[in-house]
């Protein structure tokens, strides 16, 4: 009599941090605690699943795999990337559950810290920057690195475009989005170790349809927008669903205002921040919608676009929010401050004529009272 063959199971068990959740078979452990939200799902800086290939770069995803499976319980003997590990039936893992995670991640954190400028109050990806994120949540006070960092001239590549591969953490995302998304890439990994960087063949230009899409995927502030750059800060701006009727791609983005300005428009992001999926296809935008289309009747306007209230963007997005009433005349008898006029009309103490940054030593009394008609020298 023959034996029957059992069908292989429709949906494997994976318990993360003590959460149990069912998932198809070739689901990587990242996806599964994505499933499950919250803390649980670990941290990826170079993982985005819009991108075939990506992952395994950034390391930042690690976790520690308690139990292998039903059939072979046995733990992995090291900590594993879960954006490349697929889950198996009866799967342990722990994330947030683990000291040794947490400390592997902290040291992964100053590993990508080494040579990254402390340059967040000027760079225009603060305030949406993954690392900068990563670092609040797992980074160390200092860094025990004695060496010179690595020090890049800022380039152009492209119109729209500026390179800064002193922020660069060699994700390979814009690479992936280069090669899958236009005909032919004219930028990639040069050299090798420490000397590894992203460049162009040549200092040639970037140049395709939708070329502004490495923006959009760059986890750091190495390609940021040359249209957008130093002109305002994202948790001043109201974020605004729109969309136009597009002949080159889905047309749907996100508009940043202030007022009725149109500063920047960037294409809609999903809680993991990767670009959201429309009938199936990755909401990716062309240089047009991007660049091109900086005007409020450009679009159609859909409304606010719903901000986690976690995020330092929500500081900014008054929607439904009142202007408080102003109380300081009530207070003062109707009087207005005087911030902004003349201090020596209103002190009358200071004399005008007298430079006080000719004076040597501190401006006190004598320089005013006795030394009034003499200016010092």
């Amino acid at each position: 009599m023959e034996e029957t063959k059992k069908d292989p199971p429709q949906f494997f068990k994976v318990t993360i941090d003590n959460i149990t959740v069912e998932v198809a078979p070739g689901t990587s452990i990242l996806n599964a605690a994505r499933s499950i939200g919250g803390d649980v799902a670990p941290p990826a800086m170079c993982y985005y699943s819009k991108l075939e290939g990506s992952g395994g770069k950034c390391r930042t995803c690690l976790v520690e795999v308690a139990a292998g499976s039903t059939a072979d319980p046995r733990p992995m003997p090291k900590l594993v990337a879960s954006c490349r590990t697929n889950v198996m039936d009866g799967m342990i893992v722990k994330n947030i559950t683990s000291e040794k995670v947490i400390d592997a991640r902290k040291h992964i954190v100053e590993f990508l810290l080494l040579n990254h400028p402390l340059d967040c109050p000027i760079c225009d990806q603060a305030g949406e920057c993954s690392l900068q994120d990563l670092s609040y949540g797992h980074g160390d006070i200092g860094t025990r690195y004695e060496f010179q960092r690595r020090l890049f001239e800022r380039e152009d590549i492209g119109p729209y475009i500026q390179l800064h591969m002193t922020r660069c953490i060699l994700c390979y995302r814009c690479t992936y989005v280069a090669d899958q998304l236009t005909d032919k890439r004219v930028h990639g990994i040069l050299d090798r170790g420490e000397h590894a960087e992203i460049s162009t063949y040549i200092s040639k230009a970037i140049d395709n349809d939708f070329s502004g899409n490495m923006i959009d995927v760059c986890p750091v502030g190495a390609l940021t927008d040359r249209t957008f750059r130093f002109k305002n800060r994202v948790w001043f701006l109201k974020p605004l669903d729109a969309h136009r009727d597009c002949d080159k791609c889905c047309g749907k983005v996100t508009l940043w205002n202030r007022g009725e300005e149109v500063y920047r428009v960037t294409s809609r992001k999903d809680k993991w921040g990767e670009v959201e999926s429309y009938d199936g296809k990755p909401g990716w935008i062309c240089n047009t919608c991007r660049f091109e289309k900086k005007k409020t009747s450009d679009w159609i306007i859909e409304g606010p676009r719903k901000i986690s209230r976690q995020s330092v963007i929500s500081a900014g997005h008054y929607v439904g929010v009142k202007k408080p009433n102003e109380i300081f005349s009530a207070v003062h008898d109707g009087r207005k401050p005087r911030l902004l006029m003349d201090i020596h009309k209103v002190s009358e103490i200071n004399e005008p004529h007298i430079e006080l940054s000719r004076i040597e030593g501190p401006a006190t009394g004598a320089v005013f009272n006795n030394g009034s008609n003499q200016q010092a020298e």
